[in-house]
């Protein structure tokens, strides 16, 4: 923006030069020097105090998919790259030892349950041990509770989806074994039901900037276009301001102001949902100061929206 305004200035040069209003000569042209001063103090600096732009980046929650169970994949019953939705089955374990442990505890059951009704009909006459009833009411409870949690094992051994969502990246395939670890992941699954827009603006241009800030957004995806939005809000923390508690003492480490997360939505919340994760583009805030520099902002981020067709 900063050359096109030089060249609109050096074009009206040329014109009052051309009509004998100024002289051609070296102090006219010396004219830009203070014209480009006062660009730069004048506009150009407090624009980014009054009206910052950023990248702006679709986000979308990955969560990876680890079963709560192990065992032999039997079937993978998703295909890459397709829309699933909450609650559809991602894959199959086998399940024969889950049956075989359940099975085996509604057996004990039963005949723990038929322990516990003799006992009671001896303690009725008076011909039974009141210990060994409240340890067949024990031992029922406990079963029960052994046969909830192996139903449960049982029921997951069906894998589903957390959310609506896709799996990009899928490479397990029926025969492989998965297991329940913190560090294991069978497949990563994308989840699709929000996309999230955020914006890093550096620290000294983000003073300015609060909740319901209107903001303007071109993509590259969509050249010529320009998408009207507000701020949601400013991420209260980053990840240089995280103490971490390690039992030693402080270690000195280079400091070097990082940006400020902006979080963005779009009026337009179905095309935001849209939205491919990892689409980029740029974002205009424009703050409640500076406001004169609003109209520099709001030519630049269509002039971007324009190159958008040409510019990688």
């Amino acid at each position: 923006m900063l050359v096109f305004c030089t060249i609109i200035f050096i074009a009206l040069l040329f014109v009052l030069i051309k009509i004998n209003v100024l002289p051609n000569s070296s102090k006219t042209w010396a004219l830009l020097v203070p014209f480009e001063f006062f660009l730069i103090l004048g506009f150009f600096i407090p624009l980014q105090w009054g009206a910052p732009a950023a990248d702006v980046r679709a986000l979308a929650y990955t969560v990876p998919i680890t079963p709560n169970v192990a065992g032999q994949v039997t079937e993978v019953l998703v295909e890459p790259n397709v829309e699933i939705q909450k609650g559809q089955p991602l894959f199959t374990i086998d399940p024969t030892q889950y049956e075989a442990a359940l099975e085996g505890l509604q057996a004990q059951l039963a005949l723990a349950k038929t322990r516990l009704k003799q006992s009671e009909e001896l303690a009725k006459q008076d011909a039974g041990s009141i210990y060994e009833l409240q340890a067949y009411q024990a031992q029922v409870q406990g079963l029960e509770a052994q046969i909830k949690n192996a139903q449960w094992n049982l029921d997951e051994t069906v894998v589903k989806a957390p959310t609506d969502g896709i799996v990009t990246n899928l490479a397990l395939r029926p025969g492989q074994r998965v297991v329940n670890a913190p560090n294991y992941m069978a497949m990563s699954f994308t989840d699709t039901s929000e996309i999230i827009l955020g914006s890093q603006v550096l620290q000294n241009f983000s003073r300015n900037i609060k909740p319901g800030n209107i903001v303007e957004v071109t993509f590259k995806a969509y050249p010529g276009k320009v998408y009207a939005g507000e701020v949601v809000h400013m991420i209260p923390a980053t990840a240089q301001g995280q103490f971490a508690n390690t039992g030693m003492n402080i270690t000195p480490q280079s400091n070097q102001a990082g940006p400020f997360f902006v979080k963005i939505k779009l009026d337009d919340e179905a095309f935001q949902n849209e939205l491919i994760p990892g689409s980029m583009g740029t974002a205009a805030i424009y703050t409640e100061n500076v406001q004169m520099a609003h109209v520099i902002r709001k030519v630049m981020i269509r002039m971007d929206a324009i190159m958008n067709f040409v510019k990688p």
